[in-house]
C-alpha cells in the first residue's frame, strides 16, 4: 500500500482511461519510474514493459479517468482584499505569512492542481515557498511566480507588500529587472484600475504608453512574458501592439481588441469567478463599494469573455480567488473551470487548464500531457470530464511527480 507523498517508483496504473488533450485511451496502462512517466498505451502492453524493467507497484484506479494535473494561472496565496478577512493576513508576520502560504499550497495540491502561476504575492515570500517546494520540505505545486506586481504611484494594489511602485519608463525598467533578480519567472504589471482600488475605476488608465514599452522590452530582453491586469479594451489594445503576453480579467473587451489579441497571440485569463462571487466576498466581510463594483460588473465581463472565445483568443484557466478555496459546492479551481466550459465546451476547458498554461509557461517538455517522459502530474475522478466538466468536483487521487499526494481509498 501506498502512503500519501510516497515516491512509487516502478509503478504502472492500471485499467484507467487517459484523457491528456492529445488522443483519449482507454484500458490504458501509465508505467511511472521516478518522477517521470516511462511509456503510456494499452494496459497489457505497458505493463509488461514496466514488469520486464524490475519490480512493480501496480495501482488499480478501476477505470477512472485520467488527466493531467489542473493549471491554476491566476493565483495568490497570501491575498488580501478589503475587509477584515483580507486585513488579518496583512497583519501577519513574516513567518506567519511562509507558513499561511505553505498550507494553502498544500491544500491547492490536494485540489489536483499541480501546477500555479502566482500573479503577485507579499514581501516576496513566494520565492521562499517554491524553494521549499522544490526542496520537498512542503508539499505543493509546481510554482511559477511574478514576484510583486509592478504598479504606478498609487496604483491598482499599492495598498499591500505585493506590488512595488514604479513611475516613468526607467522607474519601471527597474521595476523589472528587481523582480527578475529576485527569481521572478514572469513579470506582472497593473496598467488599468480594478474592483479593489476604493479610489479608482475599472476603467482608470494607469500606464503610459512608454512605461507599458518599458515593461514589456524589458522583461522579453530577459526572457521573460508578461502578464497584466487591465479592464477596459483602450488600455489593453496600446498594451497589445506593444506586445503583451497575457491579459488578467479583461472586463471590457471590444470584438475588434478581441480579434487583435487572438492575431498577435495574447491570451486572456478572464477569472470569471471574480465578477460572481458574493458568497466568498461576505465570507472575507469584503465593503460594499467593492461587492457593487465587482458583481455589477458581471454581465459586461461575460460579454466580454464571449467575445474573445469568439475570436479564438487563447483562454487559460485562472481562479484569482485561492486555487483551494471552497466554493458553491466545490474548490475554485474547479468553479472557475465550468464557468469557462459554459462558453468553451469541456474539451477546450480541458484544454484551458492543463495543456494551454503549460504552453504558455514554455514547459510544455515537461508537463501538460500525459506522455512518455514528461513528469508524472497526474489526477483521476470517475466521470469524464469530456462529457461534463464537473466531473472534476470528483477527483480522487493526485500524483505529482511520481509521488502520490491523495488516494482517497487510503482515507
Amino acid at each position: 500500500m501506498a502512503l500519501p507523498n510516497q515516491l512509487l517508483g516502478n509503478c504502472t496504473v492500471v485499467d484507467a482511461r487517459v484523457l491528456d488533450g492529445v488522443s483519449p485511451q482507454k484500458d490504458a496502462g501509465v508505467w511511472i519510474d521516478g518522477d517521470r512517466i516511462a511509456a503510456t498505451g494499452p494496459y497489457a502492453e505497458v505493463a509488461a514493459r514496466a514488469r520486464a524493467a524490475g519490480p512493480v507497484v501496480e495501482r488499480d484506479l478501476n477505470g477512472a479517468y485520467v488527466t493531467p494535473g489542473l493549471v491554476n494561472m491566476h493565483t495568490h496565496f497570501s491575498l488580501s482584499l478589503p475587509g477584515s478577512g483580507g486585513d488579518g493576513v496583512k497583519d501577519l508576520g513574516p513567518h506567519d505569512l511562509a507558513l499561511y502560504m505553505a498550507d494553502g499550497a498544500r491544500r491547492t495540491l490536494d485540489c489536483g492542481v499541480t501546477t500555479v502561476r502566482n500573479v503577485a504575492e507579499k514581501d516576496h515570500a513566494d520565492f521562499a515557498l517554491r524553494r521549499a517546494i522544490r526542496a520537498g520540505w512542503v508539499p505543493g505545486p509546481r510554482m511559477y511566480t511574478a514576484g510583486r506586481a509592478l504598479v504606478c504611484t498609487g496604483g491598482h494594489g499599492h495598498e499591500s507588500g505585493d506590488t512595488m511602485e514604479c513611475d516613468g519608463p526607467v522607474g519601471f525598467r527597474h521595476g523589472v529587472r528587481s523582480q527578475i533578480k529576485a527569481g521572478a519567472d514572469l513579470i506582472k504589471v497593473m496598467i488599468s484600475g480594478g474592483i479593489a482600488g476604493e479610489h479608482e475605476g475599472i476603467a482608470t488608465p494607469q500606464l503610459f504608453a512608454d512605461e507599458m514599452a518599458a515593461v514589456i522590452e524589458t522583461a522579453h530582453a530577459w526572457g521573460r512574458k508578461v502578464t497584466a491586469h487591465a479592464g477596459p479594451a483602450e488600455v489593453i489594445a496600446a498594451a497589445v501592439e506593444l506586445g503583451l503576453d497575457c491579459v488578467e480579467h479583461g472586463y471590457q473587451l471590444t470584438p475588434q481588441v478581441a480579434a487583435r489579441m487572438a492575431e498577435r497571440g495574447t491570451a486572456l485569463v478572464p477569472t470569471l469567478l471574480v465578477t460572481r462571487c458574493k458568497e466568498f466576498f461576505d465570507e472575507l466581510g469584503v465593503p460594499e463599494w467593492m461587492q457593487c463594483r465587482s458583481l455589477g460588473a458581471g454581465p459586461r465581463h461575460l460579454e466580454s469573455f464571449a467575445m474573445a472565445v469568439e475570436a479564438g483568443v487563447e483562454i487559460l484557466l485562472g481562479s484569482d480567488m485561492p486555487p483551494f478555496w471552497s466554493f458553491e459546492g466545490t474548490n475554485a479551481t474547479v468553479r472557475e473551470l465550468e464557468n469557462l466550459a459554459e462558453q468553451l465546451g469541456p474539451a477546450r476547458a480541458l484544454h484551458a487548464g492543463t495543456r494551454g498554461p503549460i504552453r504558455w509557461l514554455g514547459a510544455e517538455d515537461d508537463l501538460g500531457t500525459v506522455e512518455e517522459g514528461k513528469y508524472a502530474d497526474l489526477i483521476a475522478m470517475d466521470d469524464d470530464p469530456l462529457d461534463d466538466t464537473s466531473a472534476f468536483r470528483g477527483v480522487r487521487w493526485v500524483m505529482k511527480g511520481g509521488r502520490l499526494v491523495r488516494d482517497e481509498e487510503q482515507r
